[in-house]
């Protein structure tokens, strides 16, 4: 494997005891699921959308305000000084869904072959739940200091916000084919590549590769299907022939049989 350069990442921090951060600078519900603000009536105090009639056709029932509802998610975390199996297995303790994409490498130790499992992504790991329930962990100082969420950056309006880093279920699923396959010529960047960007999407239909859906391309000699996650990294396959290749639409799911 090849990483080409370590993966771009947000460098503050909530460590240290710090208070986390308010709702003003990450929502507390995902963008997808926010409730617009809704106006309210002047005379009556209620929200002129869903104002009711109440039993004399012209008292307002009062207006029941409902929260947003949370979905799962993956969500990509990172961590400092390379603790990610630590982070890795304390969640999975606490009956997480994670992913720890590791390979196994030979090395020379004290004059002895020995394996050793590294991490394919330096740094950083995947755990999947609502907003809140990886918040939870994400700031947890006392026991996991060193965990963080992998922030994406996004306009509104005037201003720059920082959200949490989802993942779609579907790269979720290519990543772990492609880190699975323990191929050692993959190559991971930390940018998006313009190759791939403009590639085909295609889903791998035979092969080590079998079930990854992504941008086709020819990259340093070989073609490979890269799984773009974007603002984050570019992983591309090894070698994958056109024969193992099929157009993809978007309805057919990945085979992973």
């Amino acid at each position: 494997m090849k990483i080409a350069d370590n993966a771009s990442i947000d460098d503050n921090t909530h460590g240290g005891g710090e208070i986390p951060p308010r709702t003003g600078l990450t929502p507390d519900a995902l963008p997808e699921v926010q409730e617009p603000v809704l106006a309210e009536n002047s005379q009556t105090g209620v929200s002129t959308r869903n104002a009711l009639s109440g039993t004399d056709g012209k008292t307002p029932l009062k207006t029941i305000k409902r929260k947003p509802k949370e979905v799962p998610h993956w969500y990509a975390l990172r961590v400092t000084y390379g603790r990610e199996k630590k982070a890795y297995d304390y969640l999975v303790r606490k009956h997480v869904e994670a992913y720890y994409p590791t390979i196994t490498t030979i090395k020379i130790v004290d004059g002895k072959r020995k394996s050793v499992e590294e991490s394919r992504l330096p740094n950083i790991f995947f755990a999947r739940g609502t907003e809140k329930e990886i918040k939870s962990f994400v700031y947890d100082n006392i026991n996991l200091p060193y965990l963080r969420f992998y922030y994406r950056h996004v306009h509104q309006g005037i201003r720059i916000v920082k959200e949490p880093l989802i993942i779609p279920d579907c790269q979720i699923e290519s990543l772990k084919i492609v880190c699975d396959s323990q191929a050692e010529d993959i190559i991971i960047m930390s940018s998006d590549v313009k190759k791939f960007e403009a590639g085909q999407t295609v889903c791998v239909i035979a092969g080590a590769f079998k079930g990854v859906v992504g941008k086709v391309a020819r990259y340093q000699g070989q073609q490979r299907v890269a799984v773009i996650i974007e603002g984050m990294l570019t992983i591309a396959s090894a070698y994958v022939p056109s024969a193992f290749l099929e157009k993809y639409d978007g309805d057919k799911k990945p085979l992973l049989n």
